[in-house]
């Protein structure tokens, strides 16, 4: 077999709040990470080294797998129809809409006449892309008065975005585009003014700008300025084009500020002034704004309602009270029409209210499924957009009639190679946590799957920010069910499957919950012949990541092997290291471990890298990004320098950097697809080795 790289030691005492810690590894963070962002090739010359014999042995060790990840991504490239286009929004005279040619990596943006007539060429991305390594469009918009088109495009995998505009008449893009953007940007409804967002040198949402639509960095104006560093920004317009709205906050804690649509360069007013622990997002309906909040111990959120004179937290009333159990994951307004979209117990419902008060659901029957809103640009309009789907029912979009009641299915997502949904069955568990909690199991596999323990099982999870787990319809998981495996994904606590206190429940000094439940949902799983141990794949991305190396840590005996895709697994010094773009804003997620003695000894507790320790892990491949802001690349690094330095097993750990690409690897339709039939091939080729 191979050898695997063995990474030079430069051991850092780290005094911290009388604690002490030592860090080894400490060496393969580049001091100049933000220059490295914009361009990697700055990267520090030892560290590319280590990097690039990482990804030589990672090559070596999984080359008899090449000609299964081949096939899979073969498969996977099949079930996607290749010349495909998005259902059409309307905007007045124009109908918008996405389209790829076939073998195309990025879509064409177009349009086309409601009127009728041909079909005009907005933004080519996959000719945008050409020669370069990694490009990605962030946001894609046009003007109201559809004479000029924006774009921001992402040109290395840092986020890092520049904004375009082109002049849809003349063809041309005007000259310079806007810089170091978030890539989050809007128009104002009379058509004259850009807003736009900017990424800072740490890599921070933290300023928003105005420029003439047709203008350039010396017409550039302030808007607004956030003065905490733990602020996330964006902007965007109401529903209605009444307003522009400025929203700022993080996991916590939000504010809105307003700029009419009749007054675009006005001084942005506040709608209700910050108050931690209090969140809101707003819409403006009906002559009035309709305000999601937490406010007055609201868990699962409430909708309140507040003149348009006074948005302040004193003038909101209850509009729709907060019932505990159904969380109002979002709203939606058209003139005659107020739209929320729920979640009870991992499933979502719509329910629309008329203007005279009048309410209805809209809800399906299946044992588990994904109901989400699709947004559109229609005001007086009785119509909405929601798309349906499951573990076995490819994606629906339906345009739905509020006042009628109907819906009207738009289009089925098309599986070139074949689908059956007859042939998978789709199951909903609840694994009992240690607490006593029934935490949401989905389960797909085929029909006729065999409930004996022979099944091999990848459980996958998530469970941060709220963020739900939802279960939708994937062409790649289908890859490994039609090899007979089963595909589980665990709906822990930090994500919202089950209400926002089930977010709160497994967060900051309950985090550890998400990763007991994860065991939980395992032991359940295999005590029900749904796999077994030993024959389990965890699998998780990001804070996902972080999940499952907790879970290697905390029971390596369940797992034939763990993928941590981008992994958050350096969390104590992450979480110190206030030069990171996320976090401060990331304090109320996980504690602050620079001020809080408790919060630095309960991450401690848990944190991947910190509790490597003497063990038999299982086979561990850990992949990342070299221009990844959200989770560095030094993380999944150091975390395999531990593991393999400890480690006291046979079973390999192995370490692939993208070293052209972030946090969302390779930008291509494609390129992706090639990434995620690795993760699969290792599956296939650690559950065959049985190292344990």
């Amino acid at each position: 077999m191979p050898t695997p790289p063995v990474p030079k030691k430069e051991p850092k005492v780290i005094s911290q709040l009388g604690r002490t810690r030592t860090d080894d590894y400490a060496w393969m963070k580049d001091d100049n990470w933000q220059k490295v962002l914009r361009d990697p090739t700055l990267i520090k010359a030892d560290v590319k080294a280590h990097l690039t014999e990482e990804n030589a042995y990672s090559k070596a060790m999984l080359a008899s797998t090449e000609g299964l990840q081949d096939k899979i991504f073969e498969e996977m490239k099949g079930r996607i129809k290749e010349d495909d286009a998005s259902v059409p929004a309307n905007d007045g005279a124009f109908d918008y809409y996405t389209r790829f040619e076939k073998g195309a990596q990025h879509p064409k943006y177009c349009r086309k006449p409601v009127a009728g007539g041909a079909e005009e060429l907005l933004i080519d991305a996959d000719a945008l892309a050409k020669g370069k390594a990694f490009f990605q469009i962030h946001g894609a918009d046009h003007s109201p008065d559809h004479a000029l088109f924006a774009y921001s495009a992402d040109e290395q995998g840092s986020e890092v975005c520049r904004v375009y505009v082109k002049d849809l008449k003349t063809g041309s893009v005007l000259p310079e585009p806007v810089e170091s953007s978030t890539g989050d940007f809007c128009w104002s409804p009379d058509s004259k003014h850009l807003f736009w967002i900017l990424r800072d040198e740490n890599g921070r949402p933290a300023k928003v700008f105005r420029r003439p639509a047709r203008g350039g960095k010396a017409d550039d104006a302030l808007v607004y300025d956030e003065p905490d560093d733990g602020f996330f920004l964006s902007v965007h317009t109401t529903q209605s084009r009444a307003y522009i709205v400025i929203a700022t906050g993080q996991h916590e804690t939000s504010e809105a500020w307003l700029i009419p649509a009749a007054d675009p360069t006005a001084k942005p007013k506040v709608a209700a002034k910050r108050e931690t622990g209090v969140q809101y997002d707003l819409e403006h309906w009906n002559g009035r704004f309709m305000i999601r909040t937490n406010a007055g111990g609201a868990v699962d959120f409430k909708v309140v309602e507040a003149p348009e004179s006074d948005p302040s937290r004193k003038s909101w009333k209850d509009w729709a009270p907060h019932t505990p159990g159904q969380f109002v994951v979002g709203v939606a307004a058209r003139a005659g029409h107020f739209v929320r979209l729920v979640r009870e117990n991992a499933n979502n419902r719509i329910l629309v209210t008329a203007l005279d008060g009048a309410q209805h659901a809209v809800a399906f029957e299946e044992e588990a499924f994904a109901l989400s809103l699709s947004g559109g640009y229609g005001w007086e309009t009785p119509n909405i957009r929601f798309v349906y789907e499951s573990p076995t029912t490819p994606k629906q979009w339906f345009d739905y009639d509020m006042a009628a009641k109907t819906k009207v299915l738009k289009k089925t997502q098309e599986i070139p190679s074949g689908h059956d949904p007859k042939n998978y069955v789709t199951r909903r568990l609840y694994a009992k946590a240690p607490d006593g909690q029934a935490v949401p199991v989905t389960v797909l596999m085929k029909t006729g799957t065999k409930l004996d323990g022979s099944a091999p099982l990848m459980l996958y999870g998530y469970g941060s920010y709220g963020i739900p787990m939802e279960p939708n319809f994937s062409i790649r998981n289908l890859s490994l069910v039609d090899r007979g495996w089963i595909w589980a994904t665990a709906h822990v606590r930090g994500g919202s499957e089950k209400g926002w206190g089930w977010f709160l429940d497994g967060r900051k000094d309950r985090k550890k919950n998400t990763f007991t439940d994860f065991i939980a949902c395992a032991e359940h799983l295999h005590a029900t012949g749904y796999g077994a141990a030993g024959r389990t794949i965890a699998y998780g991305g990001s804070a996902g990541g972080m999940l499952v190396g907790a879970v290697a840590n905390m029971r390596p005996d369940l797992w034939a092997g763990v993928i941590g895709a981008v992994p958050f697994v350096d969390v104590l010094n992450t979480m110190s290291d206030t030069s990171l773009p996320l976090t401060p804003p990331e304090w109320p997620e996980w504690g602050n471990p620079l001020e809080d003695a408790e919060a630095y000894d309960y991450i401690a507790g848990y944190s991947p890298y910190d509790n490597v320790a003497a063990k038999p892990y299982p086979a561990i491949f850990a992949t990342g990004g070299l221009s990844d802001p959200r989770v560095t690349y030094w993380e999944p690094q150091k975390w395999v320098a531990k593991l393999r330095q400890h480690t006291t097993g046979a079973a390999p750990i192995l370490l692939r950097i993208n070293m052209e690409a972030g946090h969302g690897g390779a930008s291509g339709r494609f390129d992706f697809l090639k990434e995620i039939a690795r993760d699969y091939a290792f599956a296939v080729w650690a559950m065959d080795r049985g190292w344990q």
